[in-house]
């Protein structure tokens, strides 16, 4: 009986692995779409041709030497001596600090060119909360909570926008990274950090956590949403309404309020109140759960409420041993907040 169970986790844990793989691939640092990413982008070029060119200097020396000087057949004689020369020793001492001069000054010019950066009166002002491992995404200028799908507007030529993150984390330190969109900045607890982006293409870009975490860092996954203006205002305007209550699904909502759920999530006009876990006001607006491991539908939302640590092992949800009636009522339930 327990090889069978343990056999059914480790299925469970490989199919929705795989799940994983194909919804969350790795984000590509040399297709930026956003002016911070640009900027880094620009800069690994730079870098990256020095350090080409540097390769080819002294592997064409050393590979000429070795063919030039190679010991000949019958040759015994000592090759000549030197033990000093102060040009060879000035130019092997001055050229590598220039280089390291100019890499340096490339460098702080780009850094400072995106710390410095000044939010505008209309720009988006979104907080982000790392928590263990998963994302949480406050929009305090529109009451809007959400998580593991940051939703912002497109900026264009036109209309540039920006958007204005104040990293915070709840727990341990995080890194904050969308390859395409920007560089890594972490987030630190008690000391609350920040960045911007302006990313330039509507589409979905992918991010995750680049600092770790704990054991589930790997699978702290996140996703950017660029929209039109008008998607946007149309997403921030079904988002800010409390949760719809379908009268339907009275019995699942009755059964989750009176589950311990409501010690660690947040459904809006309910009773639950809680701020450990995420907001579940409008769940099924989102593309995936567990921060991005597995799509999200009823199937695979019933998977998780049974045994969240099959999907996840080592999350913060634990198991609720909920009885077959129980599960499908508030999965039900659920199923509704969209």
């Amino acid at each position: 009986m327990n090889r069978s169970l343990k056999m059914s986790s480790l299925w469970s844990v490989t199919v929705f692995g795989a799940f994983g793989q194909t919804l969350h691939s790795v984000g590509n640092i040399f297709d930026p779409r956003g002016t911070p990413a640009d900027s880094v982008y620009q800069l690994s070029l730079l870098v990256l041709t020095v350090c080409a060119a540097i390769f080819l200097v002294v592997g064409g020396l050393l590979t000429y030497t070795i063919v030039r000087f190679r010991r000949k057949t019958n040759d015994g004689r000592e090759p000549a001596q030197v033990y000093g020369s102060n040009r060879i020793e000035i130019a092997w001492t001055v050229i590598p600090i220039l280089i390291v001069f100019v890499l340096t000054m490339a460098t702080a010019r780009v850094v400072l060119a995106i710390q410095n950066k000044r939010a505008t009166a209309d720009a988006l002002q979104v907080t982000v909360i790392g928590h263990q491992w998963w994302w949480e995404f406050r929009y305090p200028g529109v009451e809007v909570v959400t998580a593991n799908e940051l939703h912002v507007p497109v900026s264009t030529m036109v209309k540039p926008s920006l958007t204005f993150l104040k990293l915070e984390s709840a727990d341990v330190a995080h890194s904050f990274w969308a390859p395409q969109l920007s560089g890594k900045t972490d987030l630190i607890p008690n000391h609350p950090n920040s960045m911007w982006i302006d990313p330039r293409q509507e589409g979905t870009f992918l991010g995750n956590c680049a600092e770790y975490c704990g054991m589930q860092h790997a699978n702290m996954l996140l996703r950017v949403i660029v929209q039109s203006p008008e998607d946007f205002a149309r997403w921030i305007a079904l988002n800010k309404p409390q949760a719809v209550s379908d009268p339907q699904v009275e019995p699942g909502r009755t059964t989750f309020l009176s589950l311990s759920c409501v010690n660690c999530h947040t459904v809006s006009g309910t009773s639950a109140d809680g701020r450990f876990g995420p907001d579940l006001s409008h769940l099924m607006s989102r593309n995936t759960l567990g921060a991005g491991v597995i799509p999200n539908t009823v199937e695979t939302l019933r998977a998780w409420i049974k045994d969240p640590q099959a999907i996840k092992p080592g999350n913060l949800m634990p198991n609720m041993q909920l009885n077959p009636r129980e599960l499908d009522e508030v999965v039900a339930y659920l199923s509704t907040l969209k």
